[in-house]
């Protein structure tokens, strides 16, 4: 495992933008046109998004997070990416440390779109 380095300092006001929320995985498709992404529906409660993650390779069967909750950045400007919108960005555990990336979910069930922080 590699361990990343600690980010620079930053003022919790900045933090604060950050809107991080539950949301639950509805679908996952995939992207023929990406050797690394899916497009996820995810359900927050009182909207749904679309987004893409790059988890094709990680995982056998990206279709197994179906159902899961996790956390979600709803607030980002949506970014194209192969020809598709992605409207969020899930948080996932892992990554930044080349190991085999899993979801970032809540210790039990909560109602979709609740805010974390």
């Amino acid at each position: 495992m590699k361990i990343s380095p600690v980010k620079p300092t930053m003022p919790f006001e900045e933090l604060e933008k950050i809107d991080i929320r539950v949301g639950r995985i509805e679908k996952v498709e995939d992207v023929p046109s990406s050797d690394k992404l899916v497009k996820l529906t995810v359900n927050f409660g009182s909207f749904k998004r679309k987004i893409l993650v790059g988890m094709k390779k990680e995982r056998e069967n990206p279709k197994e997070i179906e159902g899961k909750q996790a956390l979600f950045v709803v607030n980002l400007a949506p970014r194209k990416m192969m020809g598709e919108v992605s409207e969020g960005m899930l948080f996932d555990i892992g990554y930044a440390n080349e190991i085999t990336p899993v979801l970032a979910i809540p210790e039990k069930e909560v109602p979709d779109g609740v805010a974390a922080g």
